[in-house]
């Protein structure tokens, strides 16, 4: 077990009542940064944050959680404190599931809860499915668990991630990134992410910029804006869902992903995959609020969060006997 969790590293932070310190998991290219909230064995439960955010997503939901759950948030690979993906990697979907096996590896965890937001949601739902042993349960916030694609658009992403993966490198040579004061960042984040509340966005720059001289840069690897190239089908969704074993709580928030996903081609895919989860006696609630309503307003989620991980999570953890938590 110390040599599995060699280079696991917490450095403690105080700042919140809930004890709080900080995680760094080596990887092949860098390292996947994170928060750790909670005592060393209590529950597992692994928090992915959606894109172009990090995990300080999650800074006013966690406290309000159960205390005896461990609680594990991490920056996604180019996001945050994490690590870049190495020169002319295309940031593709399966990569980031790929990370959360190499986290869960170097934590050795072997059955665990996930909670995801927006595009962390997507990847504990692929995660769940390819590896349903491993989680007990799952909680949606703002997401659908997949995001299926129309086949006959597949060819035309594939091809307009390439271009831009190309186009950004000839860029990337000769603009310099950008340095602004931190209010401007701020401003910056906020027309770009308009479900933010100021206070909000000030959370998440705390992981989303790095000090140089002159003022800030934000930290994200900026290929995460190009075109995601891997793709998945309705049908593909729909068969690595039936394939998840674990207990669902999807969380809608009113005027978030429901209003965005508002076209009747796109409503034929959550409509489908809602179902479904209803199907297999999953929950499906609405919230009001917007998609980052779980960070704006964290008490519109918290309860349904907390009785959900008590009455599924304990349960499961309880029937299984399988609680392995490692104190790192």
């Amino acid at each position: 077990m110390i040599q599995a969790l060699k280079g696991v590293r917490h450095v403690a932070s105080g700042k919140m009542n809930l004890a709080v310190s900080e995680l760094s998991i080596p990887v092949p290219w860098g390292e996947i940064r994170g928060k750790v909230w909670g005592p060393d064995h209590g529950r597992p439960v692994l928090c992915l944050h959606g894109w172009a955010d990090n995990c300080g997503t999650f800074n006013t939901l966690l406290p309000l959680l159960p205390k005896d759950f461990r609680y594990i948030a991490v920056d996604l690979a180019g996001h945050g404190r994490s690590s870049h993906r190495p020169p002319g990697v295309l940031y593709a979907f399966p990569s980031y599931v790929m990370d959360v096996r190499r986290v869960v590896d170097a934590l050795q965890w072997r059955k665990f809860s996930i909670i995801g937001h927006s595009m962390g949601g997507n990847i504990a739902g692929m995660f769940s499915a390819l590896y349903p042993e491993m989680v007990d349960s799952m909680i949606l916030l703002d997401s659908y668990g997949f995001l299926p694609t129309e086949l006959k658009e597949m060819p035309k992403v594939l091809r307009q991630g390439m271009d831009e993966m190309i186009q950004f490198e000839k860029k990337m040579e000769d603009v310099k990134t950008k340095v602004y004061t931190y209010d401007q960042a701020v401003e910056r984040l906020l027309v770009g992410n308009q479900s933010l509340t100021e206070e909000s966005a000030k959370i998440l720059l705390e992981r989303g910029l790095v000090e140089v001289e002159g003022g800030v840069v934000f930290s994200r690897d900026f290929r995460i804006n190009l075109k995601n190239v891997v793709r998945i089908s309705l049908e593909q969704s729909m068969e690595l869902q039936s394939r998840i074993e674990a207990s669902v709580l999807v969380v809608l928030a009113e005027s978030g992903f429901e209003k965005i996903f508002a076209k009747a081609d796109q409503k034929k895919f959550t409509s489908a995959l809602l179902q479904a989860y209803r199907d297999r006696h999953d929950t499906v609630v609405k919230v009001p609020g917007d998609h980052h309503v779980h960070l704006n307003n964290p008490e519109a989620v918290a309860s349904l969060v907390s009785e959900f991980l008590q009455n599924k999570a304990l349960s499961a953890s309880t029937g299984s006997g399988d609680v392995h938590s490692p104190k790192l």
